[in-house]
């Protein structure tokens, strides 16, 4: 059956309106069903995280992102009691970056860097403290974090208890004000202000407020690296993901692997003691 030119005409423009629908449809289906890597993060927790996006764990989940082609999208929750629940657990996010190695709820990464706890004290003080066994702490002002009762106090604040250091300890606790900038980072202001003698902090937020605050403060890790019976202060530091998401785990290891001379780079940044051997010195 031959078909008159008019017909040929609205045939040919039917086809090519269908074809320009279905490259519009697989366009956005496309730029839809890109992956994301899906990070739990805490808005106000520098040097760590913020919702600007200014902490060391952002820039490695940026570097991540980039590294397996995907968009990245951010859970924002107050790292607090319930943040697993509230995050990882409920399905919201995907990855936990900066979480200790072998933490048990999780299925964790190999580590991509290893720091400590340090001691801090004005640099104008001639007292130097290097280890919990210095009888100098029981008369000093000793400033340590707290995140609740004692079963699940910081390893610092286990330590000075075992040697009976008590009635001198200031706590500060990690779930301060909020509504403040960096609620962990008042233990740091509380000893540049001669409020607290010394300073026991996890390093790597100690050492990047120590540059921040108005008087020149001293850095120093702690001694033992594991106090007896086996009390760890310094620990492997990893990204975290559900126990089934091993292939995940997998992919993020192979990322750290590619990229760890560029996460090395970003934690010397910000000042991040090491308890390892980072690529890039």
């Amino acid at each position: 059956m031959s078909l008159g030119s008019s017909n040929v005409l609205v045939l040919l423009g039917a086809a090519v309106a269908v074809l320009a629908l279905a490259a519009c449809t697989h366009s956005s289906t496309t730029e839809k069903d890109v992956a994301a890597l899906r990070v739990c993060s805490d808005p106000n927790n520098l040097p760590f995280s913020n919702a600007q996006g200014e902490g060391f764990e952002n820039r490695i989940a940026q570097l991540v992102a980039s590294d397996l082609h995907e968009k990245l999208e951010y859970t924002w929750w107050a790292q607090r009691r319930g943040y697993l629940r509230n995050t990882i657990t409920a399905n919201k996010c995907d990855v936990w970056i900066g979480v200790p190695s072998g933490l048990g709820p999780l299925l964790t990464t190999q580590p991509y860097y290893r720091s400590t706890y340090v001691f801090m004290t004005r640099a104008d003080d001639p007292t130097r403290i290097t280890s919990f066994d210095d009888p100098t702490l029981r008369h000093l002002r000793v400033g340590v974090q707290l995140v609740g009762d004692d079963g699940a106090n910081t390893p610092p604040a286990h330590a000075l208890s075992r040697r009976h250091i008590i009635s001198n300890v200031r706590g500060f606790h990690l779930e301060a004000d909020y509504r403040r900038p960096n609620p962990p980072a008042r233990i740091v202001d509380a000893l540049a202000d001669s409020q607290i003698d010394v300073a026991v902090v996890w390093g790597p937020m100690g050492a990047y407020f120590a540059t921040r605050e108005p008087v020149p403060l001293r850095v120093t890790p702690v001694s033992p690296q594991v106090d007896l019976p086996f009390l760890p202060f310094v620990f492997d530091i990893a990204m975290g993901v559900r126990r089934s998401d091993s292939l995940l785990a997998r992919r993020l290891d192979s990322v750290i692997v590619r990229r760890r001379p560029e996460i090395d780079r970003i934690l010397a940044s910000y000042g991040v003691p090491r308890a390892d051997a980072p690529i890039v010195q």
